[in-house]
C-alpha cells in the first residue's frame, strides 16, 4: 500500500527538522563552549528541557485549539527565525551565555509546540490504513536524523565555525517550513473534543481525563511511560556505567549505542515493508516484554560483541514495539484530542524519563550497574503487564483498509 505525495511531503519535512535540531543543539554546545567555561556550556544546553518538559502538556492543547498544521508552521517559523538571527549574532559579535541561555529558552518553548503538533499529523495525513507505514517511516526519519546532525554540524563548524552551523540548521528549518506549507490535512471531524467556550485548563483536563477512561489509549501510554522510565537511564548513563566497570572504554559505548539504532532502524523498514501485523495489541506487549528482557541482559554479556549483537536484536524488537503502540493510539484517537495525546506521549519521553538519570547513578555508585539494568527491565516489565491486563489491548487490531 503506497504513501501518497502529501504523506511524503511531512516525512521530509520532518526529517530536515530533525537534523536541523541536531546541528542546532551541537552548535549551541560549541558557541557556549567558547565563550563560558564547561559548567556554563552545560547550563546552556541543559536550558532548553526546561520549558520544554513544562510547556509540552499545553502544546497539546494549543494543537487541538487552533489545529496542528498552524501550531506546526508558526513554531517551525519562529525556529527558523531565531536561529538565523543567532548566526547572524554568531558571524558578528561573540554572543555571551546570557543570550545563549535565552535562545535555548526560546527554542525549548517553541518545541514544546513544535512536538505534540507535528505528532497529531499522521493521522490527519494519511488514512488508518497507512499509520503502521507512517510510523516506521517517521522512526526511519528520526534514526537519520539523530545519526546525520552531529556530522553535518561538525563539517558546518569546521567550514565555518558556530554560525555556519547555525545558518545551516536554519536553512533546515526553512526547507521543513516550505515543505510543511504544502502539506494539506484533512478536515477534523465532528467530535465531542472541546466545547467552544472552554479554556485551555479546562481542555487540558477534559484530554487527560479522555486518556484515563480510554480502555486502549490510557494503558498503552500508561506502559510506555513506565518502559520510559526503566530503559532510558540504562540506554544512556547504564551504558557509560557498564563499559567502564568492564573496560570497554569509550568505544564500547559507541559500539552498543550503535548496535541499538541499527536494530532501531532496521524495526522501522520492517514497519514500513511489512506493515500487516495481525493481533497488534497483543503483538506489541509481547515485543515490550522482550524488549524489556534485552535490555536487563545487556548487563549480564560477558563479551563487548556479545552485547553489540544482543543491542542490535533488542534495538529491533523496541522498534517494532514503539512503532505499533504510536499506531495503535493514534488510531484509537478521536481526533480532536490527538494534538494533547501526543503531547503527554512526548512528555513522558522528554519530560518524565530524565527524572531516572540521578536516582539510576546513586542505585548504581551503590549497588553497581548490573542492578540498575535489571531494575530498569523490571519496571518496563510492570509496563507490559499493565497492557497485557488491558482486554482493549490484548485484543486491539490496526485497520488495513
Amino acid at each position: 500500500m503506497g504513501l501518497n505525495r502529501n504523506t511524503w511531503r511531512w516525512l521530509a519535512a520532518y526529517a530536515a527538522s530533525l537534523v536541523g535540531d541536531g546541528i542546532y543543539f551541537l552548535a549551541l554546545g560549541w558557541a557556549a563552549a567558547q565563550t563560558a567555561g564547561p559548567a556554563q556550556a552545560g547550563l546552556v544546553m541543559a536550558a532548553g528541557a526546561v520549558p520544554r518538559a513544562l510547556l509540552m502538556l499545553g502544546g497539546g492543547v494549543v494543537a487541538d485549539r487552533f489545529g496542528p498544521r498552524p501550531v506546526v508552521i508558526a513554531s517551525d517559523a519562529v525556529r527558523c527565525a531565531v536561529v538565523l538571527a543567532l548566526a547572524a549574532g554568531v558571524a558578528l559579535t561573540t554572543p555571551g551565555p546570557v543570550v545563549l541561555i535565552a535562545v535555548a529558552l526560546v527554542f525549548g518553548a517553541v518545541d514544546a509546540l513544535f512536538m505534540p503538533a507535528v505528532g497529531a499529523l499522521p493521522p490527519r495525513i494519511a488514512g488508518p490504513g497507512r499509520l503502521v507505514r507512517v510510523q516506521g517511516l517517521r522512526s526511519l526519519a528520526e534514526r537519520i536524523g539523530h545519526t546525520a546532525g552531529p556530522p553535518a554540524a561538525g563539517l558546518a563548524m569546521g567550514l565555518g565555525g558556530p554560525a555556519a552551523a547555525f545558518a545551516v540548521a536554519g536553512a533546515l528549518f526553512g526547507l521543513s517550513l516550505a515543505l510543511l506549507l504544502a502539506v494539506r490535512i484533512a478536515p477534523l471531524a465532528a467530535s465531542a473534543g472541546a466545547a467552544p467556550a472552554e479554556t485551555p485548563g479546562q481542555q487540558l483536563r477534559r484530554g487527560v481525563g479522555y486518556i484515563r477512561r480510554h480502555g486502549l489509549i490510557g494503558p498503552l501510554i500508561l506502559s510506555g511511560a513506565l518502559s520510559q522510565l526503566g530503559t532510558s537511564a540504562p540506554l544512556t548513563l547504564g551504558l557509560i556505567l557498564l563499559s567502564e566497570e568492564r573496560g570497554w572504554g569509550p568505544g564500547g559505548v559507541g559500539w552498543i549505542v550503535g548496535g541499538f539504532g541499527a536494530g532501531a532502524a532496521s524495526s522501522a523498514l520492517v514497519l514500513t515493508l511489512v506493515p500487516r501485523f495481525p493481533r497488534a495489541g497483543a503483538v506489541q506487549n509481547l515485543t515490550l516484554i522482550v524488549g524489556s528482557a534485552g535490555i536487563g541482559a545487556l548487563a549480564l554479556a560477558p563479551t563487548l560483541a556479545g552485547a553489540v549483537v544482543l543491542a542490535l536484536l533488542t534495538g529491533l524488537v523496541c522498534g517494532i514495539c514503539g512503532g505499533l503502540a504510536v499506531a495503535l493510539i493514534q488510531s484509537a484517537t478521536d481526533p480532536a484530542y490527538l494534538g494533547r495525546v501526543s503531547s503527554v506521549m512526548a512528555f513522558t519521553a522528554v519530560g518524565l524519563a530524565p527524572l531516572a538519570y540521578p536516582v539510576a547513578g546513586a542505585a548504581a555508585g551503590l549497588w553497581g550497574t548490573t542492578p540498575v539494568f535489571l531494575a530498569g527491565a523490571a519496571l518496563s516489565m510492570t509496563g507490559a503487564a499493565i497492557g497485557t491486563a488491558a482486554p482493549a489491548v490484548r485484543r486491539a487490531e490496526l485497520s488495513f483498509a
